[in-house]
């Protein structure tokens, strides 16, 4: 690699860009991030005072009438300082955990679980007479209270995050397809917090087969640093290229270490996440362990059981609402006939199953498809239309709010399909698919997924098939209770349902 000085090859971008004035280089990362990290301070504080004063409340009631209350009154407003003590020592308050992701979730719990045991240890080890009581309302209610917390603080920055604010300004360096790829998946996904404001090419580039996604080019990969300065960037993103070796990536961190610019090496690896992965290092050299995905075992099986209790207990919950739904279905305006649509779907391992849907459309709507073959919204294999004349004024109104989809349960409860999986496709889309999207066959389909609350069907086709396989190569207990919970967010919002 040459030194940063070196002339540029290409022609350097324009100073203002579209970008440049969506992420204006006034609000710095420090600045933002200091805020962010000062307000979590001051709701641990107040969420550590109110668990413990809860806390004395329900052990001691109110007013107060226990003689050793004294001792309890202290130990409450140390509690606080404990709390975040205990956070802080489980990296709580680092930004790297912060913003995105499920970690500052686990160190919260973590830190709850580590209060809970030291407090054990020191009144077992010194006699303390303390409260159990007082312990079991005060910890697991500071737990909560933070998670709630930095659960409504993290949807408030990424909701400024989808207005172009705060975002991390970033330079990608890389060649010109990988390039181009990243910056369409970084604008589409604001959620990430990387705002994508320049680029950095080998040198003889050739601007004119630039793809029109491509940002503002800020020189080759010899002048990176200097572009950080130019551009006013505060994270570089080097995608894997066979220019940027060992040797020369650490001369680039050294470079970028003077301005406390973030490095960010994107991995070779398509969608696995984190904690499929383990760096081990051997004679000096980080080398990269990949885990195969979980698709056996115990997980598996608490999966399918949980799959199983939770449908039925939806379909008893919902029982009146699934019985009002299908009487409108059936005598609504625009539609009359049966309630339930059936449609053959395949399944895992490419079984076919009759998925069970309230019918949105009218009767005859199959039979009028290929009068509409031209008019497709999407790409691929897919049929979708924003303005479906086939569809009903009910059914127009049940796809809006996702209530077409509630006899999928008995699927769920059949075992063809689980709660949450990747989309199940019909036929003859599974026939088109290229070899790498038949990996999405080796899990149950689901009745929701990342597909559903990532945009529906706003989705493009290839979008929607890579999301897929993001799941299935990732897929944990956890992911499915996140994305139950952010089915519900999409839900309310109506984003993608047509």
């Amino acid at each position: 690699m040459q030194t940063v000085g070196s002339a540029s090859t290409l022609d350097l971008a324009a100073r203002k860009s579209p970008l440049d004035t969506r992420i204006p280089p006034g609000a710095t990362r420090v600045g933002w991030q200091s805020r962010y990290v000062r307000a979590l301070y001051l709701i641990d504080a107040v969420a550590g005072l109110g668990a413990a004063s809860a806390a004395l409340v329900v052990r001691f009631g109110s007013p107060v009438r226990e003689p050793l209350i004294g001792g309890y009154l202290l130990m409450s407003l140390v509690f606080p300082a404990i709390w975040m003590a205990c956070l802080a020592l489980n990296r709580a308050y680092e930004t790297r955990h912060l913003f995105v992701g499920t970690d500052e979730y686990a160190r919260v719990f973590r830190s709850g679980l580590a209060l809970t045991a030291v407090l054990a240890i020191v009144s077992f080890s010194f006699d303390l007479r303390l409260a159990r009581g007082y312990v079991i309302v005060a910890v697991p209610l500071a737990v909560t209270a933070n998670l709630a917390a930095r659960y409504v603080m993290r949807q408030r920055l990424h909701r400024s995050w989808a207005r172009s604010e705060r975002l991390h300004r970033v330079i990608l360096v890389g060649h010109a397809r990988a390039v181009a790829d990243m910056a369409r998946r970084l604008r589409r996904e604001r959620h990430h917090g990387l705002g994508v404001i320049g680029a950095c090419l080998p040198p003889g580039a050739s601007r004119s087969g630039f793809d029109a996604g491509m940002p503002p080019v800020y020189g080759t990969f010899d002048g990176v640093a200097a572009a950080v300065g130019r551009a006013g960037a505060d994270t570089v993103v080097v995608l894997a290229c066979p220019e940027i070796d060992g040797a020369a990536l650490r001369r680039l961190a050294w470079q970028l270490e003077r301005d406390d610019t973030d490095l960010i090496v994107a991995s070779t690896l398509v969608d696995v996440a984190g904690d499929r992965t383990t760096i081990r290092p051997v004679d000096g050299l980080p080398m990269l362990h990949v885990d195969h995905p979980r698709l056996k075992g115990s997980a598996r099986l608490v999966k399918a059981v949980f799959d199983r209790v939770g449908a039925l207990t939806l379909l008893l919950l919902g029982a009146p609402v699934l019985a009002v739904v299908a009487a409108l279905v059936m005598f609504g305006p625009g539609g009359r006939g049966p309630a339930i649509f059936r449609q053959e779907r395949v399944g895992k391992d490419g079984r076919l199953f009759v998925l069970y849907k309230f019918r949105t459309m009218v009767v005859n709507a199959e039979q009028r498809l290929t009068q509409l073959r031209d008019l497709n919204d999407t790409d691929g294999e897919l049929f979708k239309m924003r303005d479906d004349p086939r569809v009903t004024p009910v059914g127009r109104w049940l796809r809006r709010l996702s209530l077409d989809e509630l006899p999928q349960l008995v699927n769920v409860l059949k075992g063809d399909m689980s709660l949450v999986g990747p989309r199940p496709p019909l036929a003859r889309e599974v026939a088109g698919y290229p070899s790498d999207m038949l990996r999405r066959l080796v899990v149950k389909p689901g009745l929701t997924g990342l597909w559903q609350v990532s945009g529906r069907s706003d989705l493009s086709w290839e979008e929607s098939i890579r999301l897929d396989l993001t799941y299935v190569e990732n897929w944990s207990l956890s992911m499915d209770l996140a994305i139950l919970a952010r089915t519900v967010s999409a839900v309310v919002r109506s984003s993608g349902a047509y």
